[in-house]
Parts: C-alpha cells; sequence; structure tokens
C-alpha cells in the first residue's frame, strides 16, 4: 500500500515559520541607536522611564499586527495594494522614501558592529566596516535567502538576549525600583529622549515590511499555520524587541545612574561597564552591541532593497538578481 502522507516538519521548523517573521522585524528594528538611547535614558533617569518601553511597544504590536494581517489575507505586496488603490505616484514615493530610510540607518549600524568588534580584538573598526559589509552581500548568493535570513536573525536574538539579560541580572536590580519605573512620569529634560525612543521603537517602516515578511513565510512553508498563529508569531517578536529595550536600560539604571555617568553612545555603555563590573560583563555587552548592529545592517538593507525592487516593478522576491542588487546598494 503507497504510503501518501508527508513527513511532519520538525517541532525547530514548525516554530520558526510562527516566529520567523516577528524575529526578523525585532533584530532589524532593535539596532545600536536604539541601544543607545535605552542606555542613555537608565543612565540619566534610573528606571524612571521603563513605562515608555510598554508604550511604545504596544503600539508598536498594533501597527506590526495591522501589516501581518493584510500579509496573510492578500497574495499582493502591500506596495502593489497602495498602487492599485492610491496610484502608481504614491507607491513610488513611499517605497523611495522607505529605501532612504533603510539606508540613513546603515552608516550607524555599520559603525556598531565595527566598534564591537574592535573593542573585543584591538583592531581598526574600519576593517571591520568592509569585512561585514561584504560578509552581507556574500550572504546574498545562498540559494534560499529568506530562509538563510530567518535563522541568522534567531540565533542573533538569542545572542542578544542572553547578552543583555545577562548583563542586567549581574547588576542586582531592585524589584521595587523595577516595578516603580512602571508607573508613568517625566522627569525634567526626559521628554527629547521619550521622543527619540518612541519613534526609533514605534517603526512604522518596521511594521510595513512585517506583511512582506509574513507573504515570504507562506511561500516557502510547507505547513500552513493558521491566521492566528501567524499573528502570535509576530506579537511575540515584538515582545522580544521590548524585553531586550528593558533590559539595555535596566543595566544602565542599576550600574550608570548610581555613578552619575552620561553616555552619547552604546560603546560608552560597554566600556564603563568595566571598571563597575569587570570585563565580563563589558564583553556581554559588546557581544549584544554586536548583534543588535549585524542584525540591523542586514535586515535594514533587506528591508529597503526588497521595497526598491517591489516599488520599481520587479516583485519583493528576496532571490530575484534586481532586488539583490538593490539590497547590496543599501549595504554599500
Amino acid at each position: 500500500m503507497e504510503n501518501n502522507l508527508e513527513p511532519k516538519p520538525s517541532l525547530f521548523k514548525n516554530w520558526l515559520s510562527i516566529l520567523g517573521p516577528g524575529i526578523i522585524t525585532a533584530a532589524l528594528v532593535f539596532g545600536p541607536s536604539k541601544m543607545t538611547i535605552t542606555s542613555k535614558m537608565g543612565a540619566d533617569y534610573g528606571f524612571a522611564l521603563l513605562w515608555v518601553v510598554v508604550v511604545a511597544i504596544f503600539f508598536m504590536m498594533v501597527f506590526t499586527n495591522m501589516a501581518a494581517r493584510i500579509g496573510i489575507a492578500r497574495d499582493e505586496s502591500l506596495l502593489t495594494l497602495i498602487r492599485q488603490k492610491f496610484g502608481k505616484t504614491t507607491a513610488i514615493i513611499i517605497g523611495l522614501g522607505i529605501f532612504l530610510v533603510a539606508t540613513c540607518f546603515q552608516s550607524g549600524n555599520a559603525t556598531g558592529v565595527s566598534i564591537s568588534v574592535s573593542e573585543a580584538t584591538g583592531t581598526n573598526p574600519k576593517i571591520w566596516i568592509i569585512v561585514f559589509n561584504v560578509i552581507g552581500i556574500l550572504l546574498l548568493f545562498f540559494k534560499s535567502f529568506y530562509a538563510l535570513l530567518e535563522k541568522l536573525m534567531l540565533a542573533l536574538i538569542i545572542l542578544m538576549l542572553f547578552a543583555f539579560l545577562s548583563t542586567a541580572i549581574m547588576t542586582k536590580t531592585s524589584a521595587q525600583d523595577f516595578f516603580l519605573g512602571f508607573i508613568p512620569s517625566l522627569p525634567p529634560l526626559s521628554m527629547g529622549l521619550i521622543i527619540a525612543f518612541t519613534a526609533s521603537c514605534f517603526s512604522i517602516v518596521g511594521a510595513f515590511y512585517q506583511s512582506y515578511l509574513v507573504q515570504s513565510r507562506r511561500k516557502l512553508s510547507s505547513n500552513k499555520q493558521t491566521s492566528e498563529r501567524q499573528i502570535v508569531g509576530s506579537r511575540i517578536g515584538i515582545i522580544i524587541l521590548g524585553i531586550m529595550s528593558a533590559a539595555v536600560m535596566v543595566c544602565a539604571a542599576n550600574t550608570l545612574h548610581p555613578q552619575g555617568i552620561k553616555l552619547s553612545s552604546a560603546a560608552e555603555m560597554g566600556r564603563a561597564l568595566e571598571p563597575l563590573l569587570g570585563s565580563y560583563a563589558s564583553h556581554l555587552f559588546f557581544i549584544g552591541l554586536f548583534g543588535a548592529s549585524f542584525s540591523s545592517l542586514i535586515g535594514n538593507a533587506v528591508l529597503g532593497g526588497s521595497l526598491l525592487g517591489d516599488t520599481f516593478g520587479f516583485g519583493n522576491n528576496l532571490n530575484h538578481p534586481k532586488v539583490k542588487l538593490f539590497i547590496s546598494l543599501v549595504m554599500i
């Protein structure tokens, strides 16, 4: 008797099909700029601004869910739907705008990667900017780039969670101070940081791209997930984004705020941890900075390049030669 039953996918593949799009969004949104802002919030105001994380994550989750539902419900891409509804000019303006936004973030992402590696190796950071941009471009030549992207982003998210949560635990947080931070308050001169964090965390561009990621995962997956499971996967990714943001803020609040240390970059946070907690904590933080920078370096390039391809009618298939060219342009 012929057996027509298909083998069940492994547990890892099943979870990856659910979590993949949300994980990629979390990884590309949580970059070195967000680390700098959250570090500064914790260093300047302690735990007082933890509530901002909850508010920003809530709105990010709402808009990500909206985009995911569009991706689930329709076969056409979001830019195609905009082109059909509002015209070609509107779609081009949005597509070019997103491409430029993604490109503008690349210098900060490349700098974050180079600093994190150069601090650990004692080498010239400029070398690592070239090395990791070349690595990013070479990744485009893998046969199934989206499948590779999911696995890479998942690995970097796990790396960041381990690094930031371990560092936060080492700082011995006061439970009372931690929970008081979720009560809304406005410390003097904090509004600028609140706006900056909300703008970087509540990423309309990242939420917009969620619809594309959901469609890419649907084309790749042999086991079709229910729409509710896909929405849950998107939510989990955004919750992880919030956990990482809170962990960095807690670390800065515990170590730098009591000392009155002011920061202007995430790299300064890593260096400041060494005399306070030892080289192990500093290295852990720089590992997290590497994960945040490299994931955003790749993620932003993929976002900008694929949407530019869709803008000019080449589609958003990550294996299309023109789309790969546009992704490479963002990295360069």
